[in-house]
C-alpha cells in the first residue's frame, strides 16, 4: 500500500501542470449555486473564493468525528482503512424509512452477474426511475451502505431508485466499476418497464466514486448513442485522478492524500492514462449534449474544486447546471443524515432536482 501511494504521489504531482492548463480556458465561467441568482455572494465574492467556516467548528460535526475518532475511523491511510471508516459513517444513517417495495436482483454484467436493488415508492407504472452508484472511493460500500439514504430518495422524489452493487477494487480495478455501471444503466432502460418505470425517464447518480460513475456513464451513453439519461446528480464526486487540488493538503477527516493515493492506486492500473474522461471526466474534450446536473459539494472536500471545475465546463458547454455548496460539511457527509441536518437539507434538495426534472420531461 505505501508503494501505492508513493507511486501515485509521483503520478499526480506530474499530471497537476496538464490539470491546470485544462481547466485554463473555463476558470471565468461563473457556476449557477443554488439559491442564487448569480455567481457571486452577497459580498461581491465568487462563492468558491469566499472565506467559509471550518466544517470542524459545526457542532454537529464535531459530535460525528468524535464519534469516528471513538470507532477508529477517522484519518483512512490504506484501503482496510477506508472500508472500516466507510462502513462506520454509513451507522451514522439514521432509521430506515419504510418503502412500498424493496427487492435484491441480479442482473447480467461484463463479467457474471451485477447485484441491485430496487426501491418503488408505491405501486403504479411509468414511475421514474433514478439509477444510483453508491461511494466508497471504488474501494468500499456496497447495497446495504446506502440503503437508508436511498430510502429516503425513492420516498422523498416519489422515483424508483435501482441502487447499483458494482465490482471493487483492488479485486476487480478499472475498467470493472465502469463496465459495471455502464451494463446496470443499459439494464435499467431495456427494463425499465418490467419494474414498474419509464425508460425515458431515467436520471444517474451518485457520490464520491459514485459521482465519478454517475459522470462516466453519462459520457458513455452520449458516446455510445444510448441509452438516454435526462438528469445527472453528482455529490462530492471524484472526478479528477491527478490530485491538484490544494485542498489535498487540508486533511480532511476521511478523505484523506493517502486515502486517495491508495484507492486510485488500487483501483488503476499504473499503465491507465489519468486523462481518460472514463476515469478523469474533467478532461474530456467535449461536454456538449451532456444532461443535466447538480452537483453538491462541502467546504474543506478535497473533492470540491474538481466538482466545480466539471460544473464549469458544463455551463460553458450549455448544460442546464446547478451546484449547491454546504459550508459546514465534511466529505461523506450525505450517509450521516442521522447525525447532520445538512445532510438532511442535501437528500431534500436532491429529491427536488430530480422531480423537477423527471416532471419537466413528463410535460414536454
Amino acid at each position: 500500500m505505501d508503494t501505492w501511494r508513493g507511486i501515485w504521489g509521483i503520478r499526480s504531482i506530474l499530471g497537476m501542470a496538464l490539470m491546470v492548463i485544462s481547466c485554463a480556458a473555463v476558470t471565468n465561467v461563473p457556476i449557477a449555486f443554488a439559491g442564487q441568482t448569480a455567481a457571486r455572494d452577497a459580498d461581491g465574492q465568487n462563492p468558491a473564493q469566499a472565506k467559509e467556516t471550518q466544517a470542524t467548528t459545526d457542532p454537529q460535526v464535531k459530535i460525528v468525528l468524535d464519534k469516528m475518532k471513538a470507532a477508529g475511523a477517522l484519518h483512512p491511510r490504506t484501503v482496510a482503512e477506508v472500508r472500516k471508516s466507510y462502513f462506520f459513517m454509513s451507522t451514522l444513517s439514521g432509521k430506515p424509512e419504510p418503502v412500498f417495495r424493496v427487492e435484491d436482483r441480479a442482473i447480467p454484467g461484463p463479467v457474471g452477474n451485477i447485484p441491485i436493488r430496487i426501491y418503488t415508492p408505491r405501486e403504479g407504472q411509468g414511475l421514474p426511475v433514478f439509477v444510483f452508484f453508491h461511494g466508497g472511493g471504488f474501494v468500499a460500500g456496497s447495497l446495504d451502505t446506502h440503503d437508508t439514504l436511498l430510502r429516503a430518495i425513492a420516498n422523498g422524489c416519489g422515483c424508483i431508485v435501482v441502487s447499483v452493487g458494482y465490482r471493487l477494487a483492488p479485486e476487480n480495478p478499472y475498467p470493472a466499476a465502469r463496465d459495471d455501471a455502464y451494463a446496470a444503466t443499459e439494464w435499467v432502460a431495456e427494463h425499465a418497464a418490467g419494474i414498474g418505470g419509464d425508460a425515458h425517464r431515467i436520471a444517474v447518480g451518485g457520490d464520491g466514486a459514485g459521482g465519478n460513475l454517475a459522470a462516466v456513464v453519462t459520457l458513455m451513453t452520449r458516446d455510445r448513442g444510448g441509452p438516454t439519461v435526462l438528469y445527472q446528480v453528482l455529490i462530492y464526486p471524484s472526478l479528477n485522478a491527478i490530485m491538484s487540488s490544494s485542498r489535498y493538503l487540508s486533511q480532511d477527516p476521511v478523505l484523506t492524500p493517502d486515502a486517495r493515493a491508495a484507492i486510485l492506486g488500487a483501483y488503476l492500473p499504473l499503465t491507465q492514462s489519468l486523462q481518460d474522461p472514463y476515469v478523469s471526466p474533467v478532461f474530456a474534450k467535449n461536454f456538449k449534449g451532456l444532461p443535466a446536473a447538480l452537483v453538491v459539494t462541502d467546504a474543506d472536500d478535497p473533492a470540491r474544486d474538481e466538482g466545480d471545475a466539471y460544473a464549469r465546463q458544463l455551463i460553458s458547454s450549455g448544460v442546464e447546471t446547478s451546484v449547491s455548496h454546504y459550508p459546514n460539511m465534511i466529505h461523506g457527509f450525505l450517509l450521516m443524515a442521522g447525525e447532520l441536518d445538512g445532510a438532511k437539507k442535501a437528500i431534500t434538495e436532491i429529491c427536488h432536482g430530480l422531480r423537477a426534472a423527471f416532471e419537466s420531461r413528463a410535460r414536454g
